[in-house]
């Protein structure tokens, strides 16, 4: 069993080596190196990993922006995290209108905070990103 948890570990440690590379052609080669070594292991990681990289390494095609901050869920886990301990204290929402009401207004304190003080991306970052067509 401890044998397998080391694996596993050591499997995530190489899975996240990919975004933390310097370039994106070390963080391509990384996942082809990772990819060779454990197909056979965990064929549908891999095969999520290989659907989802161009995506996932976007970020490399911005100015300005540092990688460790907008690789993470951090931000998304923390948001969450504060939802729930708002939600929590009130106990029973009369409706769902209600439960909306008070997410939407903290969301909109929350994007206010963000674009005016603490933003990662600058506007001309994003300004230089391709469009995308839905």
């Amino acid at each position: 069993m401890a044998a397998l948890i080391a694996r596993e570990e050591a499997f995530a440690s190489e899975l996240k080596e990919i975004w933390t590379a310097p370039t994106e052609e070390d963080s391509r080669r990384r996942t082809e190196r990772l990819t060779e070594k454990h197909e056979e292991r965990f064929p549908k990681t891999v095969r999520i990993l290989e659907e989802g990289l161009d995506d996932s390494l976007a970020f490399y095609g911005l100015e300005d922006v540092d990688p460790r901050k907008i690789s993470s869920t951090n931000m998304l886990e923390r948001l969450n995290k504060e939802i729930r301990r708002r939600t929590r204290s009130i106990g029973i929402f009369p409706n769902a209108d209600s439960y909306i009401r008070l997410v939407t207004i903290y969301l909109i304190e929350y994007s206010e905070d963000w674009s005016a003080n603490r933003a990662y991306l600058s506007q001309g970052s994003l300004q230089k990103l391709p469009s995308r067509a839905a």
